[in-house]
């Protein structure tokens, strides 16, 4: 029962914090059509064109296209542009031999 909460309020999260303005951000990060980001997150091109446009669509698409961006890498704050997700591997291992560390 606690998991199925912790989802329903992750998804919660993550329709607060992927807007409209992102799906549109994102794609062109990506270089992706709305056809392409259509086939990608499964959820039709009318969907996504009506998101964008700022109207209604049902949260499971809203979900569908802001996971499928995650899995590429991105993530949303709101008030900002989408960033991508630091790569761990390609830290460097000791941080105090780094240049900028301070």
């Amino acid at each position: 029962m606690a998991s199925l909460a912790m989802n329903h309020i992750l998804e919660r999260i993550a329709l607060f914090q992927f807007t409209p303005t992102h799906c549109v951000q994102a794609r062109a990060m990506l270089g992706w059509s709305v056809e392409q980001l259509s086939r990608e997150a499964e959820v039709a091109v009318d969907d996504i064109q009506r998101f964008e446009a700022q109207q209604d669509v049902a949260d499971a698409a809203r979900l569908a296209l802001a996971y499928r961006f995650e899995a590429q890498g991105l993530v949303f704050f709101p008030g900002f542009a989408p960033g991508r997700k630091l790569n761990p591997q390609a830290m460097q291992q000791n941080v105090v031999e780094r240049g900028d560390f301070a």
